[in-house]
């Protein structure tokens, strides 16, 4: 590798947008919360705003998918960010007018949560076509890193901007995050991406014809089966999810009452936060040869935390456990990425994308709704070392799949630098024939632990 993904001026572009907009949207979620508090002072009213989100965003996921993989992802990214500017952008304003209203809120909530399910899928088709080769894998995990970087420093703005100015500034900021991301995203040339994976001569595979929106599902449905190391892979990282969900849901109340305070939840969410960095960092630098068993074998570490809040440890162990534990993540999720970018024709990558986003979204809130019934009638050591027991023997018990263990990262076959800008072209949907065809929330989302796998 003579040459860094930064240098090449297409993925220079969606870098620095990404980059914008998951700052942006590392702000909301606090204000979000101290907002509606503020307004209602219910939680009941937080919890319908986020359903708000997360219900379209589950059912339009799998859709999404399509969509990424008919059409340009350049351009559906471009539009779902407009959207998000705009539905952000207005939530700001009505906060900062001082009468919000909660039906408001929930309808924004419901349109971000509506453009996410098409935005998200296209995350691996836009880097996949604007890096190629050995690249690729530094190129994810500078995506990681940035991630790491905007959930560490983000809830420290929106304590600022909260305290200083009101929590309408921070939609109005996260707004103009996604409308500058917008507006990188017109510099870039429209992508025509492959529909082979790399390596493929161009006569390996006939042009593509016009399918049916059942076909296109089920064909995206079709490559996740046939891969024996992604489908079990898949349900290890859903697991992972349902525990995480265990331990945001009662680890604020162990903290509180056994560790020394809130204080300590914070302590415990910047360690997480720091080592989500860490793990995207050193993602960048190690080649392992078996990509998809390190990684799973990296998730496997967050038993660790799950079992030291059920002792529960002294804190600096239950601190230093959740860094270990986010910095596995932090090194599965551009390791994940790049393979399946390898791997997966490039037609297909929106759909089978957003299977997984799909699973791992659903399986997080079956750990909110188990975990305080179960605290309730066993305490919540008993979740918490259930969680710990289950998220380990998953995540490790994917060495036992004969694909996890021997998947392999191929050497890059393609040129070594993607597609690059010349000058400014008008958003147009690549042809269907000759293309498969990122990510950012509604800003009420992204939970501090999420799992991209």
């Amino acid at each position: 590798m003579t040459r860094h993904p930064l240098r090449l001026p297409a993925f220079r572009l969606l870098f620095l947008g990404r980059t914008i907009s998951t700052l942006g949207d590392a702000v909301v979620p606090a204000a979000l919360a101290i907002a509606i508090t503020r307004a209602t002072g219910s939680s009941a009213a937080l919890a319908l705003v986020l359903g708000c989100a997360m219900v379209p965003r589950l059912l339009l996921l799998p859709f999404g998918g399509v969509v990424g993989d008919r059409f340009d992802p350049r351009l559906v990214a471009l539009t779902t960010d407009l959207v998000r500017a705009f539905s952000q952008l207005l939530v700001g304003l009505e906060l900062l007018g001082g009468h919000p209203r909660l039906a408001h809120l929930a309808i924004a909530s419901a349109v971000g949560g509506t453009a996410s399910a098409f935005a998200m899928p296209t995350a691996s088709p836009l880097v996949a076509a604007t890096v190629r080769g050995e690249l690729r894998l530094r190129a994810n995990a500078l995506l990681g890193t940035a991630t790491g970087a905007a959930r560490l420093g983000g809830p420290a703005l929106a304590g600022v901007l909260v305290y200083t100015a009101g929590p309408g500034w921070a939609f109005v900021l996260d707004g103009a995050s996604f409308a500058l991301s917008a507006a990188l995203l017109v510099r870039l040339t429209r992508l025509t991406i492959d529909h082979r994976p790399e390596g493929h001569s161009p006569d390996d595979h006939a042009p593509v014809e016009p399918r049916s929106l059942r076909r296109d599902l089920a064909d995206g449905w079709g490559e996740v089966r046939s891969r024996d190391w992604y489908w079990t892979s898949l349900i290890a990282h859903g697991v992972w999810n349902g525990a995480s969900a265990v331990l945001l849901t009662l680890g604020p109340l162990i903290a509180a009452t056994r560790l020394g305070g809130d204080g300590a939840w914070v302590a415990l969410t910047q360690a997480g936060a720091v080592g989500l960095l860490a793990g995207s960092l050193l993602a960048g630098r190690l080649r392992p040869r078996r990509p998809v068993l390190a990684g799973n074998l990296a998730l496997a570490l967050y038993g660790l935390p799950l079992l030291a809040l059920a002792v529960p440890a002294p804190l600096p162990l239950v601190v230093a456990a959740q860094a270990v534990a986010l910095a596995g993540l932090g090194f599965l999720n551009p390791v994940w990425a790049t393979v399946v970018q390898q791997d997966f024709p490039a037609g297909a990558l929106a759909r089978v994308t957003s299977y997984d986003w799909l699973l791992s979204l659903a399986a997080a809130p079956l750990g909110y709704v188990l975990a305080p019934l179960a605290a309730d009638a066993w305490g919540s050591r008993v979740p918490l070392l259930a969680a710990a027991a289950l998220v380990t023997v998953v995540c490790a018990g994917t060495a036992a799949v004969p694909g996890v263990r021997r998947h392999g990262a191929r050497p890059g076959t393609g040129p070594q630098d993607g597609p690059e800008p010349a000058t400014p072209p008008p958003a147009t949907p690549a042809p269907v024939a000759a293309t498969p065809a990122p990510d950012a929330g509604t800003g009420t989302e992204r939970p501090p632990a999420q799992l991209n796998s």
